[in-house]
């Protein structure tokens, strides 16, 4: 099947989008547009950058709890937005794990402390542990582990399905990574205002009860996933047993706010009757 609602956006007002949807199987339902143009990603390059770390942690890199970043914080602080670290500055505002402080800062100190741990730049340590073995082959990383990547929606598909369906973690991994990180700690989400509770898992914002939010209304609490300023998104829905990638050329601002939501339920209406989520 090919899903027609992927043609939505068509109706956004951006130069250029593409899209598509993966089941956890790696079939893909649909894609619209360009989809072998590569986009800068901006922050959805953290869900990345997440999934390189927890490689680390299985391989022994790391540990989830040691010391990183800021005193007092550890690789989980960082994965999870409660080290403390201000948004863009190195600088730090709070004790961990007293607020969801979204922070730039802490993945690019998340970055470094693997580098320092594996011993291999983190740009490089990404290709080896996650796009290589997944066939990334348009995706790179070219600055800020936080939001410098650049990719295409047929690789990040194939992320979307790995996530869902994991080969290069255990599934326990994968489950930790979308449960909440922290529970009970508010804080603000990019765009979308102060949100109490902010639910994080490890590298991935959980959808939860959030309102305002970028999924849809038809989305479960358990959706997970990240957008970008840049107008990029990725979000996987365990409930529907699919992933959806956007990506686009235009910064997010109050057309993606409205666009988005629409685009995400009609998306989520014809998976739904698609057939039973594998």
């Amino acid at each position: 099947m090919s899903l027609t609602s992927l043609a939505l956006i068509e109706n956004w007002p951006v130069p250029s989008a593409a899209a598509g949807v993966v089941r956890a199987d790696g079939t893909v339902l649909g894609t619209h547009g360009p989809v072998g143009r590569r986009f800068p990603l901006a922050s959805v390059t953290k869900p990345l950058t997440a999934y390189a770390a927890l490689v680390a942690y299985e391989e022994g890199a790391v540990e989830l709890d040691e010391p990183a970043g800021p005193p007092g914080a550890t690789v989980r602080h960082l994965l999870a937005h409660t080290s403390g670290l201000a948004f863009d500055e190195h600088r730090v505002t709070a004790p961990p794990g007293d607020r969801r402080l979204y922070s730039n800062a802490g993945f690019e100190q998340l970055g470094d402390h693997i580098a320092k741990a594996t011993d291999i730049p983190f740009a490089e340590y990404l290709r080896q542990a996650v796009l290589e073995p997944l066939g990334m082959t348009a995706t790179s990383l070219e600055g800020s582990p936080a939001k410098d990547g650049v990719s295409s929606v047929e690789d990040l598909l194939r992320f979307a399905a790995e996530v869902q369906a994991p080969r290069l973690l255990d599934t326990r991994t994968v489950a930790a990574a979308m449960t909440v990180q922290y529970p009970g700690t508010k804080g603000v989400l990019p765009g979308y205002g102060h949100q109490n509770p902010n639910d994080w898992g490890l590298g991935f914002e959980i959808r939860d009860a959030k309102s305002p939010h970028w999924t849809g209304g038809s989305s479960s609490p358990r959706t997970f996933g990240h957008f970008g300023q840049s107008g990029t998104f990725l979000w996987i829905d365990p409930e529907a047993g699919a992933a959806a990638v956007a990506l686009t050329d235009r910064a997010f601002g109050p057309w993606a706010a409205e666009a988005w939501p629409v685009f995400t339920d009609a998306v989520l209406g014809e998976v739904r009757g698609s057939g039973p989520a594998r």
